[in-house]
């Protein structure tokens, strides 16, 4: 009878401290990213990028994608609006032996998504016409200049858009982080490590518990 009651208080504290991690990590999810994504046309349809612009190398005829919005991760990114057909984009960029085309959408959002005192300017297309071996950040630089970035190469603004930040946190009802996201993505999709502390108490206290009901038994 007396593990029982000792065993009780005990759960009671880990269920407490889990209720506790799961709130946490809701208000973690409840976080977003002001920044540039960007996208591959593949089969018609936009996939987030695997890689950044300054290490991506785009083919001759390929199609890329930039949106300026605010996400939580790249699993809710949005998309690039707006004509995606190279044969369109490129229409009045005629090919040029020792050189590749790739055709880019940029999208620089709405004006929800804007910085505090900017406005987002028109979304539009452009055909970069570059050496065979250039990045996407070349192609990207040869039609929309000025490019900048911060100094973990993620694409902080395009043609000067935004003039100030880059990937920053912004709040929506919960704490704001000072991570920033990655070059290509903003966040990583696993749990958090709120729901993994308190799944991990949880488990540490009911161990305990189990552990102290038993030794007053014996």
């Amino acid at each position: 009878m007396t593990g029982r009651r000792t065993a009780a208080p005990a759960l009671a504290l880990a269920l407490a401290l889990l209720l506790l991690a799961l709130g946490g990590a809701g208000q973690a999810r409840a976080v977003g990213y002001r920044y540039w994504s960007f996208w591959d046309l593949t089969g018609g349809k936009w996939t987030y990028a695997t890689q950044g612009p300054s290490t991506a190398r785009p083919s001759d005829g390929d199609v890329q994608g930039f949106r300026f919005a605010v996400s939580e991760d790249s699993q809710h990114a949005v998309q690039p609006r707006g004509e995606r057909e190279f044969a369109a984009i490129c229409a009045k960029t005629p090919a040029r032996h020792g050189k590749k085309r790739v055709a880019l959408v940029i999208d620089p959002g709405t004006a929800a998504d804007a910085p505090s005192g900017e406005t987002p300017p028109s979304a539009r297309t452009a055909c970069a016409r570059v050496a065979p071996d250039a990045t996407t950040a070349e192609a990207l630089a040869a039609v929309a200049s000025p490019l900048r970035y911060d100094t973990n190469a993620l694409l902080c603004a395009i043609t000067g858009y935004p003039r100030t930040g880059c990937g920053d946190p912004v709040a929506a009802g919960g704490p704001t982080p000072t991570a920033k996201p990655h070059a290509s993505a903003p966040a990583g999709h696993g749990p958090s490590v709120g729901l993994l502390a308190g799944g991990a108490a949880v488990a540490a206290l009911g161990a305990a518990a189990v552990w102290q009901a038993r030794r007053r038994k014996g």
